[in-house]
């Protein structure tokens, strides 16, 4: 008989604030054709995690039970199929659920190997921003070397990462962040020109500084119609998230005349191919970059998993900059 394995999970039973989180002990059953099963070594926090303690991002279906979206660790057990891993192996994954927990279960597509010397606790910080940026600023945004980048949110864990990469790949980069120190780490991250969005003029800012040629929006709201402002021509905005909201009124005649695109995505709810073929774009292409100190996790704090509600609540405080972690 195979065996079964026992790990804490996160869930959210009713929707809520952080304190609507609770730790549940489920048993889980022997990994399936194609899957890997991780002894988590951490776990990252992400906004969509607290959207989904909200009551508005509803797993996938088939998704694993439980919260969380990235993990590192340990391979525990191989599933049927799988080749190219070892037990015991040091990985990092992007899961569809199910990150928080001692043991999280993850399609082998969506598993990279931690990248040569890097802390095995700092990689749970990597899947989640690396394939986001990657999917939405290098391939939906087609970034290229010289060209200007905006990122919003730049000491976020998506911005942070964004900010790297796209120094890694010889680009110039603005960024917005919402206070002084906050600022600060963007411009030691390697941005050229920050704006701290609570003082600053930052659409006179990115104007006076060449535009933007690529834009990377977690705000929406009123600021889709300033991105579209500052957007070069053929320029691409790219959304990933709308802390202001999604629902939005701009006058689309400049879009047209300067012929931008206006694009976005989300990554959880695609299809276990195509976040393997990300994967291995991102291990080709960003690999190289964190293995050579180019691409680094900022990690902002780490909290026990029966700690998670404290976790969530320095997300929520919008404190933090970089990565929060959760350690079993």
């Amino acid at each position: 008989m195979k065996p079964a394995y026992a790990t804490r999970i996160v869930t959210a039973p009713e929707p809520g604030g952080p304190d609507a989180l609770r730790v549940e002990e489920i048993t889980l059953d022997p990994p399936g054709p194609g899957e890997i099963l991780i002894r988590i070594a951490a776990a990252g926090v992400n906004r969509p995690d607290v959207i989904e303690r909200m009551g508005f991002y509803p797993p996938p279906s088939g998704a694993p039970k439980g919260l969380g979206l990235e993990v590192s660790g340990t391979v525990l057990a191989l599933g049927e199929g799988v080749s190219g891993f070892d037990t015991g192996q040091s990985v990092c994954a992007l899961v569809a659920g199910g990150g928080y927990a001692d043991i999280a279960r993850a399609p082998a597509g969506s598993v990279l190997p931690v990248p040569e010397d890097m802390d095995i606790i700092a990689a749970a910080g990597l899947p989640e921003t690396v394939f986001t940026v990657w999917t939405n600023v290098f391939e939906a945004g087609a970034l290229k070397p010289g060209e200007r980048l905006l990122v919003h949110g730049g000491s976020s864990g998506i911005g942070t990462t964004a900010i790297q990469m796209a120094k890694a790949h010889g680009a110039i980069v603005m960024a917005t962040a919402g206070s002084t120190d906050k600022c600060d780490i963007c411009r030691r991250l390697g941005a050229d020109h920050v704006f701290n969005y609570r003082e600053d003029a930052w659409v006179e800012g990115v104007k006076a500084a060449g535009g933007a040629d690529v834009i990377l929006d977690m705000v929406g709201g009123d600021y889709v119609a300033k991105n579209l402002a500052v957007l070069n021509r053929f320029g691409r905005l790219v959304q990933i998230a709308f802390l202001k909201g999604s629902r939005v009124e701009v006058d689309l005649m400049g879009l047209m005349l300067k012929r931008q695109t206006v694009t976005g995505s989300t990554l959880r709810a695609r299809s276990a191919g195509e976040k393997a073929a990300l994967a291995q774009a991102v291990r080709v292409h960003v690999w190289p970059w964190i293995e050579a100190g180019k691409v680094k996790p900022l990690i902002d704090s780490t909290y026990a998993l029966a700690d998670v509600a404290k976790a969530h609540e320095r997300m929520d405080s919008m404190a933090h900059s970089g990565k929060i972690l959760l350690i079993p």
